[in-house]
C-alpha cells in the first residue's frame, strides 16, 4: 500500500470558497456573514474525481491523508471567531470527502488559530474532529500572523496544552504555515520552506521532546532546508550546548517527501534516516506543472522514491509503514 501523508483539498467547491470571501467581507464591514451554502455530494464528487482521486489512481497512490487547503487557512485574516467558524466549515467538508471515499481519503484537521489568541478553540476543534469525526491528525501553524512571527517558538510552554491534547488523542501535528501576509515572502516558494526550517531550528534549541516524549511532529516539504544543511544543524547543536540532533529532535520529528526533483529526494533519503521519512506529494498543490526535463508532473513524488536506491524494505517503510506508525489512528480509520 502507498499512503500519501500530505494532501489538501485544493479543489473544494466554488461555493465553499465564495462563502469564505463573504465571511471575510462581512467581518471587515462589521456585519453578519450569510449562511453557509448547501453543497451536494455530487458537487464534492466532481471536484474529487476529476482531480485528486484521478491523479491518485494514475500514480498508484492508495490512500491520502486529506486536510483543508493550507494556504486558505489564512489565520491572519479576521479574528478568533472568524477562524473558528472557517475551520469548522473546512473540516466538515473534508470529513464529507472522507465519508464519500472512506477507502481513499482519511481526514486531517485545520485548527482555528488566530494571532495572539490562546489555543482553547484549537484544542476544542481538535477534540471534535478526532473524537466525533474520526480525524487522525492536524495541521499546526507555527506562525498564525502570516509571516511576521509574532508567536513564541514551538518549544514555548504556551503551546503545551495543545501538545498534551494531541498526545492524549494519539494524533501527530504537521507543522504547516498558511498564506503569506507580507510581499517579502512568496507563500509556497519562500514562506513554507522558511517556516519548515525555522520550526526545526526552534526544536534544536529546546527540550520539547524531553518534556513531552510522546509528541510527534511532521515537518513537511522535505524538512525545508534542513537535509541540505544537516551538518550545520548538527554543528549548531554542539555549539549551543544542546544534545545531538539525532537524539534531541529526530526521535519525534518526521519529514515528508514533498520534494520535486530526483536529486532532492536522493539527498533527503541519503541524509535522513529512513524511519523519519513519510511519503507525501501535496499533489494539486504548490507546483502543478509538468517538468519538461522528465515529462512528468513535478509533484509525482512516487516516481522519485521508486527511482531511488532504497531497498524494498526501506521503500515499503517510506510508502506505508512509517506513516502508519506516526499516525496510529490511521489503522482504525482504514479498517472502517
Amino acid at each position: 500500500m502507498i499512503i500519501d501523508c500530505h494532501g489538501h483539498y485544493t479543489t473544494a467547491p466554488a461555493a465553499h470558497s465564495a462563502w469564505r470571501e463573504q465571511q471575510v467581507a462581512a467581518w471587515e464591514a462589521g456585519t453578519t456573514p450569510p449562511s453557509y451554502p448547501s453543497i451536494s455530494d455530487d458537487e464534492i464528487r466532481e471536484t474529487i474525481e476529476t482531480s485528486q482521486l484521478r491523479l491518485m489512481d494514475e500514480r498508484g497512490i492508495d490512500v491520502t491523508l486529506f486536510s483543508p487547503r493550507a494556504s486558505a487557512m489564512a489565520h491572519h485574516i479576521g479574528d478568533s471567531a472568524v477562524s473558528e467558524e472557517w475551520a469548522r466549515r473546512c473540516n466538515d467538508l473534508v470529513h464529507r470527502v472522507a465519508t464519500l471515499y472512506p477507502d481513499r481519503f482519511v481526514p486531517v484537521a485545520q485548527l482555528p488559530q488566530s494571532p495572539g489568541a490562546d489555543l482553547g478553540a484549537s484544542i476544542a476543534e481538535l477534540r471534535r474532529c478526532v473524537e466525533e469525526l474520526g480525524f487522525v491528525g492536524c495541521n499546526l501553524n507555527p506562525d498564525p500572523s502570516g509571516g511576521f512571527w509574532t508567536s513564541p517558538p514551538l518549544t514555548d510552554r504556551s503551546w503545551y496544552a495543545l501538545y498534551e491534547a494531541a498526545i492524549e488523542l494519539g494524533v501527530p501535528a504537521m507543522v504547516h504555515v498558511s498564506a503569506s501576509a507580507t510581499p517579502v515572502f512568496h507563500a509556497t516558494g519562500a514562506y513554507y520552506i522558511n517556516a519548515d526550517t525555522t520550526a526545526f531550528m526552534q526544536l534544536v534549541q529546546g527540550n520539547l521532546f524531553g518534556e513531552l516524549p510522546e509528541l510527534r511532529l511532521v515537518i513537511p516539504h522535505g524538512g525545508g532546508a534542513v537535509p541540505y544543511h544537516w551538518g550545520r544543524y548538527r554543528g549548531l547543536a554542539d555549539m549551543l550546548g544542546q544534545p545531538p540532533v539525532e537524539s534531541n529532535v529526530m526521535g519525534n520529528v518526521f519529514f515528508d517527501t514533498c520534494v520535486y526533483h530526483q536529486p532532492g529526494i536522493d539527498l533527503l533519503l541519503d541524509v535522513i534516516d529512513t524511519p523519519n521519512i513519510l511519503f507525501g506529494s501535496e499533489m494539486v498543490g504548490a507546483v502543478r506543472g509538468i517538468d519538461e526535463r522528465t515529462g512528468h508532473h513535478y509533484d509525482d513524488t512516487r516516481r522519485y522514491v521508486e527511482a531511488s536506491t532504497l531497498d524494498d524494505e526501506a521503500r515499503a517503510a517510506v510508502f506505508e509503514y512509517n506513516v502508519r506508525r506516526v499516525y496510529p489512528r490511521l489503522a482504525r480509520a482504514l479498517a472502517g
